[in-house]
């Protein structure tokens, strides 16, 4: 199969049927584009050239997608994004490589233990001298070029992946919020986002 690259070098690698608990999808796999770690799409239904695509972004979370973690809530936002996008005709659920906002499993380990004595998420990354947020949403992007996606309606809570889709030529017709129930674990790490973030949560 030809690797298909886009202006940031961002290269297609493979693609295979992944069938799974939420439906049958394609896989597709991504590397380059200057960051290190690949990316993966899962992809329902014919999206080339089609527009009002149903969209997920996540950043890939190791504790809250795979160890169940609390702490957070990306583990159950992965989980409704799949569902629904498992009942639509066509979407697309873009994982990016970004762990801990960013900045990787060992310093988000690190700013867990700063959490466990007192900081905040915003406090924790800037202690350990990270912005708040190092995510690039430009991969994304580049994603969703690479396979023809010509529009998105966008499931988050965060303005910030809708700005950024816009700014690298992706238009987003609608946000669809993906909020879930708080836990008592969690609770300042939502609040957080909302005040420090400006996400859209209620």
């Amino acid at each position: 199969m030809t690797a298909v690259r886009t202006e940031n070098n961002l290269i297609l690698v493979n693609r295979a049927g992944l069938p799974t608990r939420y439906g049958s999808f394609r896989i597709v796999s991504f590397a380059g584009g200057g960051q290190e770690g690949e990316h993966v799409a899962l992809v329902k239904g014919r999206v080339t050239g089609e527009k009002d695509v149903l969209v997920r972004i996540h950043s890939e979370c190791l504790t809250g997608d795979v160890f169940g973690s609390r702490r957070c809530d990306c583990g159950e936002q992965l989980d409704a994004a799949l569902r629904r996008i498992g009942k639509a005709p066509k979407g697309v659920l873009l994982y990016l490589a970004q762990e801990g906002r960013g900045i990787g499993i060992s310093n988000k380990v690190a700013a867990y233990h700063l959490q466990d004595h007192g900081l905040d998420t915003v406090e924790a990354n800037e202690a350990l001298g990270f912005p708040a947020d190092s995510r690039n949403y430009g991969f994304a992007a580049a994603m969703l070029k690479i396979l023809g996606v010509r529009s998105v309606r966008l499931m988050t809570n965060n303005p910030q992946k809708i700005s950024e889709l816009q700014r690298h030529g992706i238009k987003v017709t609608k946000r669809i919020p993906l909020e879930v129930e708080a836990n008592p674990a969690n609770r300042q790490y939502l609040r957080t986002k909302r005040e420090k973030l400006a996400h859209l949560i209620d």
